[in-house]
């Protein structure tokens, strides 16, 4: 290896995140050709997770440093959500079965090949919504990564928006127990950027159950609540209030 290959290796190295991605238009964008990148997958340097996606060979792969390599390099803005970003706000953990999972709103992209490997220490799980007309986000470090976030507000209401497919509504309630401290004004605006008749109802059924304070601040009247009746389970409780039908076991707990 001559010296000026030997210094863009070793300037490809320095400049990226350990454990995250190498993606092809950035790396051709900053002057590695595609000769030069088979040069390192063949000395060993580089090893390809997918087409057009290569991590540093001797490093483990780690899920946060994946999306924050995305962000970086494609300079789109994926975001953490879900019960993920309640962990990284602090909140105690959702437990899910199996490899622990980091839930990714890929809005308005596409996710590419890569965040199907098993090579990483989480399980990459994207999704999209289509019904948050201005996700709140905010920005928070971790690991020394900077990284896109729901924030709380959002975040519940994105596990709400992914029932039954990966949350239950009893785990919820019990998350929504700790969301003792969320601003009111916050979740004022988050229930108003939600088209979901389902999401709204349920979450303020939930917030009213839980006792919070931050419930009666909020203006109700303002949220499109409609008069339709909402079936969400099979062999319910009614709840005539927010006219929806909920799990007999999540009304019946005290």
């Amino acid at each position: 290896m001559d010296i000026s290959t030997g210094s863009k290796i070793n300037r490809l190295l320095s400049d990226g995140t350990y454990g995250g991605l190498f993606f092809s238009e950035w790396l051709d964008r900053t002057g590695y050709s595609a000769q030069l990148i088979k040069r390192y997958r063949e000395s060993g340097w580089l090893e390809s997770l997918t087409n057009g996606v290569m991590f540093r060979k001797s490093e483990k792969l780690s899920a946060l440093a994946a999306i924050h390599s995305f962000n970086k390099q494609t300079e789109k803005k994926v975001r953490i959500a879900a019960h993920s970003a309640l962990e990284l706000h602090g909140f105690s953990h959702y437990i899910p079965m199996g490899k622990p999972k980091l839930m990714v709103s890929f809005d308005p992209f596409k996710p590419g090949e890569w965040v199907k490997s098993d090579k990483f220490d989480m399980s990459i799980v994207p999704f999209s919504t289509g019904i948050f007309s201005n996700p709140s986000t905010q920005v928070l470090t971790k690991d020394n990564l900077e990284l896109p976030v729901s924030t709380p507000e959002q975040a519940f209401l994105e596990c709400l928006h992914l029932v039954p497919s990966h949350y239950n509504y009893m785990d919820l309630f019990y998350l929504m127990e700790q969301l003792t401290s969320l601003d009111p004004e916050r979740v004022q605006k988050a229930l108003e950027n939600t088209s979901s008749q389902r999401i709204k109802r349920m979450f303020l059924y939930m917030a009213e159950k839980a006792g919070h304070y931050w419930f009666d601040m909020l203006n109700t009247s303002s949220l499109g609540i409609t008069n339709s009746k909402l079936q969400l389970v099979e062999n319910g409780t009614y709840i005539s209030k927010y006219k929806i039908t909920v799990p007999k076991e999540l009304q019946d707990y005290e």
